[in-house]
């Protein structure tokens, strides 16, 4: 009896284990943040009219965000395949599942197969085929263009942002069936939003990248100024780009002062970060990213809604 229950308390434990290297493939709080612009550009679609009880509209919202879950963590298990090795030379990636030695390949490229493609179908017969297939072409894109290419060249944030920025517009397709104008608007938006965000991180984090030879900055230096400025640039467009949405009858004055607000913040920390050239100003940056794309999403369908 003693016996039995000691076999039950160590499958117990390896099946938790198993579940947590599962939910590291899988990344939740990135991905979680990345199928809410989703849910935010379905809802932002004229078609879709909010209201708090309507219990087919939630249905709609939840398998949206499994299905971009589930497409999101495909390419992110790709992603750690193809960068196992590298994981393993940097301080927070090298207790994931493969550079630690607890997964073998094969098992994740079958859950990333599973994940990925299950996802893609989901959404391509639950809303649309046009949906399914941009969410399956944005993981080919993260997976085998910007993993690869993180080795190679900077462009590789270039590449990245764009099925980084591809989440709101899937969601607008999931809604209309169509790429208007409003989802590629809010494409813009997680589009250059992305730049100083992946740069401040990569500042900060330079250490790590360069031995793993991971190449995100603008330029081969740290020290360099460059990459601020490139921040700076970056962050300014984000300016006018938030009248935009008013202007096409996206959001109100509400909405629109939220963006431009959000949007000098986020320029300000750029500044300082070129003023200054620190690990401190790269951290404000960073911060100011985290704080800027889900204040903006919010402001703009709360204002629509």
């Amino acid at each position: 009896m003693l016996q039995q229950e000691s076999v039950k308390a160590r499958w117990h434990l390896l099946a938790l284990g198993r579940a947590k290297d599962y939910n590291q493939l899988l990344k939740p709080n990135l991905s979680g943040m990345v199928v809410f612009s989703s849910v935010i550009g379905y809802l932002m679609a004229p078609e879709i009219n909010f209201h708090w009880l309507d219990m087919i509209l939630w249905q709609k919202i939840i398998t949206l965000f499994i299905g971009g879950m589930l497409v999101t963590g495909g390419a992110n298990t790709i992603n750690q395949i193809l960068e196992r090795e590298s994981d393993k030379l940097m301080s927070r990636t090298k207790s994931r599942p493969m550079p630690d030695g607890r997964m073998e390949q094969l098992e994740a490229w079958i859950f990333a197969c599973v994940t990925g493609i299950s996802g893609a179908v989901l959404l391509s017969i639950y809303f649309n085929i046009a949906a399914g297939l941009l969410s399956f072409f944005s993981l080919l894109l993260y997976a085998f263009a910007y993993t690869p290419m993180k080795k190679i060249h900077p462009v590789a944030v270039l590449i990245g942002a764009i099925p980084g920025a591809l989440p709101p517009l899937i969601g607008w397709v999931a809604a209309t069936g169509s790429f208007g104008i409003g989802g590629w608007v809010l494409f813009l938006f997680q589009f250059f939003w992305q730049f100083p965000h992946f740069w401040a991180i990569a500042y900060v984090a330079f250490e790590d990248y360069n031995r793993a030879g991971i190449r995100m900055l603008p330029s081969r230096e740290k020290e360099s100024k460059f990459t601020a400025l490139q921040c700076m640039f970056y962050s300014l467009v984000l300016i006018p780009i938030a009248v935009v949405p008013r202007i096409i009858g996206l959001t109100g004055n509400v909405g629109m002062i939220l963006c431009v607000a959000s949007g000098i913040m986020y320029f300000v920390a750029s500044v300082m970060f070129y003023q200054q050239n620190d690990h401190k100003s790269a951290r404000r940056v960073m911060f100011a990213s985290f704080i800027y794309l889900p204040v903006i999403l919010l402001a703009l369908v709360c204002d629509k809604l």
